[in-house]
């Protein structure tokens, strides 16, 4: 038995999208207690540090309607279905950037919001990037736009919320600790 595991009673299915499916889950906890969880269902993501010769970082800035404003965040997006994942950072990264790469490095992966999704973001870097001359078009509906910035630069907007997310701040701390910039 798993140290406070709740165990599913019955689970039932309230929709299912494009990107994420919503389930309710009745379940018995450690107590003998019965409660109900509200689940999101995600098949997972990837993101790319990219950084460019003359040492800065890549980033693209996006609207984001659950927030009703623009980020600036780091390349990334939803895995296809069974689709790995150096592949889909690849492909993220060119569509988002105009960019491909020689290489990636592993550097993390960790669960988005756990307490209601399941959804699990890879973390690549790179410093080999190629630009394209034909990069593939992005989706339909993301319109962005690519900005070049220090570790400096990328601070301060962390400072003034236009870098915002967890996935780009868990980039700048780490580079920021490899003190590489």
């Amino acid at each position: 038995m798993k140290k406070f595991e709740e165990k599913t009673v019955k689970s039932e299915k309230i929709f299912s999208g494009k990107i994420i499916d919503l389930q309710v889950d009745e379940v018995t906890l450690p107590n003998g207690k019965t409660s109900n969880r509200e689940l999101i269902k995600h098949p997972g993501a990837v993101a790319v540090i990219p950084i460019t010769k003359d040492n800065k970082i890549l980033f693209v800035e996006q609207y984001r309607k659950p927030l009703e404003k623009s980020l600036i965040e780091i390349p990334a997006g939803k895995l296809d279905e069974n689709e790995n994942p150096i592949a889909a950072a690849v492909r993220e990264l060119e569509e988002e950037t105009g960019y491909t790469t020689k290489g990636l490095s592993f550097v993390t992966s960790f669960y988005t919001s756990p307490g209601f999704a399941d959804e699990l973001i890879h973390i690549y870097i790179t410093d080999q990037l190629v630009k394209m001359e034909n990069p593939p078009e992005g989706d339909d509906d993301e319109f962005v736009e690519l900005h070049e910035l220090t570790l400096d630069e990328a601070k301060q907007y962390v400072l003034d919320e236009r870098i915002h997310d967890a996935k780009t701040n868990y980039a700048i701390l780490y580079l920021h600790a490899l003190g590489r910039m």
